[in-house]
């Protein structure tokens, strides 16, 4: 059953009994459902949990303002002290676990041990917009082109997590994508397991091993073979069982 948390406008369900351990952390435009079935069996073994629905996702308001990952952190980090039963166990899914990338490096003293899956820590080089498309913003943002035929051009051009997103939730993608995390990568001190799937065609092994490069901290590179971006529905098992092998 959902739960308010924090101030009252980020949502959850909690698993288990007891004081909370593991807080999951979704990826972009998923919910904290995608992780049922790990946090069901990690309940199973006496691990409480709680999967938060983040701002803009599920049952939870988008966000006041736009931001990436680091605004959201900061969002998600009074939560982790109202739970009062730091430090946790951050699981974080692709969008999830840049979050809790940076609530790992900025509030060491809420987290325990790392667990990421299919998270885009790094950019993997610039990509520019097709020409067409950045003459038409060119001319939008000088007043010659209406924002109709622009929207056209952005639902033409744009990726679908960004024809998908609206409002200011479009702008939350659009500083997501601009962020890359080697900063707060160096300063974590919380042991890392970075959990991948072979066939991860969204965020490949290889962001996960030059993210291995930038780690200072204690950490162990696991590759499931088979398994693709959407690990926690894919292989809840294996995730449950990771997340269970670090909670102390």
């Amino acid at each position: 059953m959902l739960q308010a948390y924090g101030d009252g406008t980020i949502f959850g369900t909690p698993y288990g009994e007891g004081p909370v351990r593991v807080v999951w952390l979704h990826g972009w435009a998923r919910q904290g459902q995608d992780f049922a079935v790990a946090a069901a069996l990690l309940a199973d073994h006496g691990v409480a949990s709680v999967a938060l629905d983040l701002p803009g996702f599920g049952a939870s308001p988008a966000p006041a303002t736009a931001g990436g990952a680091r605004e959201y952190a900061e969002l998600i980090a009074p939560v982790l002290v109202g739970l009062a039963s730091a430090p946790f166990v951050l699981v974080g899914h692709s969008f999830g676990g840049r979050i809790a990338c940076v609530v790992a490096s900025k509030h060491p003293e809420l987290v325990d041990q790392l667990v990421l899956t299919g998270v885009p820590l790094l950019r993997r080089g610039h990509s520019r917009a097709p020409r067409t498309f950045r003459l038409l913003r060119w001319l939008n943002r000088r007043g010659l082109l209406s924002e109709a035929r622009m929207e056209s051009a952005r639902q033409k051009y744009g990726s679908t997590d960004y024809r998908n997103a609206h409002g200011i939730m479009r702008d939350v993608l659009v500083a997501n994508v601009n962020e890359s995390y080697e900063d707060e990568l160096a300063t974590i001190v919380a042991p890392v397991t970075l959990l991948w799937g072979e066939r991860d065609a969204v965020t490949p092994e290889d962001v996960a091993m030059r993210a291995s490069a930038v780690l200072n901290a204690t950490h162990t590179l696991v590759s499931l073979p088979g398994v693709g971006h959407l690990l926690p529905i894919e292989a809840p098992a294996d995730l449950a069982t990771t997340v269970f092998g670090v909670v102390r």
